[in-house]
């Protein structure tokens, strides 16, 4: 009953913020004078049409899982209030908007967790699961414990405790530790094969929460944001210099989605932090964090997505010379394929190489 409900958690999560994606596009599109066929609820085949809206289908799905617009004269020209035969400045603006309201909802999500529960202190890490037969129970390290130190060299982050454990797997390392204003030290050795899951302490870590007033939590919200979207344009530059390592910056699919939020709701359900406040703020951070993910995804300069979408635009934008629509049309065929087949390589990756705990 427990996946289920996380299973439909998922979905219903994921599902708001593709529609919300595209709630994006379609009120910008109406806002801008462009036509809009069908706003969708869930993706086709059509289960029923709900209502016509200001000339514009609402409608029922059958494939219960975001929703999707469809603009008149999408991919033909010369079609009379239809998008292409809008200036093009009002179509960069509706590509813009749907990964826009994704920011928003995000940046919205952030400034009430901030509020709620306060900001991570990332100075400082936390022992939120300790899981049963692991190395870290062994050693009797408890939920709510801070660990100080590794093998003798002060944690100031989790990437720092992160790179010790890794560092030493299949040596035993000593473990400061501060548990109810007491100091103690432990010793553990971190598992070079650990079951799937599980990590090579066996232990889920977090940061400890500070309280946040409103108007700061707005403005740890935007930097949240600003942190995000500056690590992933970063990334492919970091790999490059070997500052991450690759297989901590491979890319997820939908099951690896599914994973991280399933390790967060239980962590909501266990963690020492989120069991003393009503929010799921594991959960909650997931979702920001996806949320933000899919607008700068969807920004990506690839055909078939927004951002690739903007680029076919530009020479239009600067030049005033249109791409011819057949060879636009063309060239997101191609992509499109070419997008589901990486999906599906990472999907199988997702199962081959599942996520795994710290």
């Amino acid at each position: 009953m427990d996946l289920f409900l996380t299973i439909l958690q998922f979905v219903l999560a994921f599902g708001l913020l593709v529609f919300v994606h595209e709630l994006g596009h379609f009120l910008v599109s109406k806002a801008l004078g462009i036509e809009v066929e069908e706003f969708g609820f869930g993706y086709p085949p059509r289960l029923v049409k709900l209502f016509t809206w200001k000339g514009t289908d609402v409608t029922l799905n059958w494939i219960p899982f975001g929703g999707f617009v469809r603009p008149k004269g999408e991919t033909e020209e010369g079609v009379e209030g239809g998008m292409l035969s809008a200036p093009a400045w009002k179509r960069l603006l509706i590509l813009l908007a749907g990964a826009t309201f994704n920011f928003i909802t995000g940046i919205i999500i952030l400034i009430i967790m901030f509020n709620a529960v306060g900001t991570a202190d990332t100075s400082r890490v936390l022992v939120s699961e300790v899981i049963q037969g692991s190395p870290a129970q062994q050693a009797d390290l408890r939920a709510g414990d801070l660990i100080t130190s590794i093998a003798g060299t002060p944690i100031t982050s989790m990437e720092t405790l992160q790179d010790l454990i890794k560092a030493n797997l299949g040596k035993e390392i000593s473990i400061g530790i501060s548990r109810d204003g007491q100091t103690l030290t432990t010793t553990a050795t971190p598992r070079v094969n650990p079951p799937a899951g599980q990590g090579a302490l066996g232990i889920s870590l977090t940061n400890p929460l500070e309280p946040l007033p409103f108007f700061p939590s707005v403005g740890r919200a935007f930097e949240t944001f600003g942190m995000q979207v500056q690590q992933t344009l970063m990334l492919p530059v970091n790999l490059i210099r070997g500052v991450i390592n690759p297989s901590d910056a491979r890319v997820v699919g939908i099951k690896g989605i599914f994973d991280i939020f399933s390790n967060a709701s239980q962590m909501d359900q266990t963690s020492t932090i989120a069991t003393a406040t009503p929010l799921p703020i594991y959960r909650l951070s997931v979702i920001s964090m996806l949320s933000i993910a899919l607008g700068i995804t969807n920004l990506l300069p690839i055909p078939a997505l927004d951002g690739g979408q903007i680029v076919l635009l530009l020479p239009e934008l600067f030049f005033k010379k249109r791409i011819p629509q057949n060879v636009v049309n063309a060239i997101n065929s191609v992509f499109f394929f070419l997008l589901i087949a990486l999906m599906i390589y990472i999907t199988v990756q997702d199962f081959v190489n599942p996520v795994l705990q710290p």
